[in-house]
């Protein structure tokens, strides 16, 4: 049997044109290599799984790259990484800075990464000043870190600072379709932006849950499978208890919250996602809104569907009624209770409407 490769490593990017969502980074890389104007400490900022360490060790090769005195196969003479958060000691940085004196054997330049630089110790930080300042012409120095908060001024100041964003969730769910053509992988469109609404702007999150999510749907990824995994309610059954409580259904609603409290689901995570449905709904009804809703194709036409059948001070009253049980839930002493009473009042919403209008008739 072969080992299998996480899509994370297997779909790494080699080149900066294929690295997802940080053209800011890459093209500002790319011509500070061609002008020959690449600073000596370069510092990456940023979420986890959003690129930082793929684009130090792209530029470690690049560099040389474009120098022409190095193979593809010498490229891994000049590069060299640190895992701050296991080697954090003033030993550890002397080790590196005695590495440093020494000029390539192959090549123009050594590129020294370190990974997780915040964690290096206040005398590793200290020791390590005067070598980032005034380092050898032959040296290059990636600094990768996720809390640059937690790196003193006296660094920050010697660094030339990239700040890495969150990979927004169209690039991301784009680059799980490429995956899932590549690797044959049936797929419905609404799964895969779930995948990339979960990750958080994390693409190796989201390359991860792809792969789970992958194994467990015999590469059929759908978007109940999807749902199932990640243990988030489908939109579905948002969608059939607004429209039950539309009709003042109230036993239908709370038979139905009822169901998803069986299934092992948070009435109080329920409740926020409701408030969030609500305002979703609000979203849909205004076309200058309805990007703001992060939801699939597919299932923004369901949501654009319902929204028709409330006007907006309803929907503003719904965000209101889930907010105040939001925000009451934990303390509360019957927390069911007080999602309980939240959907009889949103079940109640319309009826109200309806008497008024029946009286003004």
């Amino acid at each position: 049997m072969e080992n299998f490769i996480v899509s994370a490593r297997k779909y790494r990017p080699q080149q900066f044109d294929t690295v997802v969502g940080q053209s800011h980074i890459t093209d500002t890389l790319e011509h500070a290599i061609e002008e020959n104007q690449l600073a000596q400490a370069l510092l990456f900022c940023g979420p986890r799984g959003v690129g930082k360490t793929t684009c130090a060790r792209i530029l470690a090769r690049k560099i040389n790259e474009k120098d022409g005195s190095v193979s593809e196969d010498g490229f891994a003479y000049n590069i060299y990484e640190l895992d701050a958060a296991s080697n954090n000691s003033v030993d550890d940085i002397r080790e590196l800075i005695d590495q440093v004196r020494f000029a390539p054997q192959v090549g123009k330049y050594k590129v020294y990464i370190i990974d997780e630089v915040h964690m290096l110790s206040s005398a590793a930080f200290n020791a390590f000043l005067k070598t980032l300042e005034e380092p050898p012409a032959h040296a290059i120095f990636i600094l990768a870190t996720t809390e640059k908060h937690k790196i003193i001024p006296t660094i920050l100041s010697r660094c030339q600072i990239y700040d890495f964003k969150r990979i927004v969730i169209e690039d991301i769910q784009g680059h799980l379709r490429n995956i899932a053509q590549k690797e044959n992988i049936q797929y419905e469109d609404d799964a895969l932006y779930l995948i990339a609404q979960k990750a958080d702007g994390a693409l190796r999150d989201a390359l991860s849950i792809f792969d789970r999510l992958s194994t467990f749907s015999q590469k059929n990824i759908t978007l109940a499978k999807a749902a199932e995994v990640l243990n988030i309610l489908d939109y579905d059954q948002y969608l059939k208890i607004v429209d039950l409580a539309k009709e003042n259904k109230i036993p239908e609603v709370l038979s139905a919250f009822n169901e998803i409290v069986k299934k092992g689901f948070d009435p109080h995570i329920f409740i926020a996602g409701l408030g969030s449905h609500f305002r979703d709904l609000m979203m849909a009804q205004n076309t200058s809104t309805i990007d703001l809703i992060e939801v699939g194709e597919q299932t923004k036409t369901k949501f654009v569907e319902q929204a028709q059948k409330w006007n907006p001070q309803q929907l503003i009253d719904a965000i209101e009624i889930c907010n105040h049980a939001d925000i009451n839930y934990k303390n509360s002493k019957n927390p069911r209770l007080t999602v309980e009473i939240a959907l009889m009042q949103l079940a109640s919403l319309t009826a109200n409407s309806d008497v008024a209008k029946k009286k003004s008739l």
